[in-house]
């Protein structure tokens, strides 16, 4: 399984979870799991995707992410469940 975490950050505004799981889903990548917060305006997003059926390589993934963050005001990011768990390690 290509495990992936994707962090949304930015102004609350609506929409923000259906326009990045709708990107996510035209892509084949699952949501395995979502947790979102709003704190006085600020809206915080951390998923955990699989990507094993998507088509696309994981750096356009990433890219298309990051551009639509652009478009929406938002910070995207999109990273390899390995980083996580080897910076833990060490």
């Amino acid at each position: 399984m290509k495990r992936t975490v994707i962090t949304v950050v930015g102004k609350d505004t609506v929409g923000i979870i259906a326009k990045v799981c709708t990107y996510l889903a035209e892509h084949n990548v699952n949501i395995l799991d979502i947790s979102q917060t709003i704190v006085q305006g600020f809206f915080n997003m951390m998923m955990i995707t699989d990507a094993n059926q998507s088509e696309k390589p994981f750096a356009d993934l990433a890219k298309g992410l990051e551009e639509l963050g652009n478009e929406m005001g938002l910070t995207i990011r999109c990273q390899h469940e390995d980083i996580f768990n080897k910076m833990h390690r060490i």
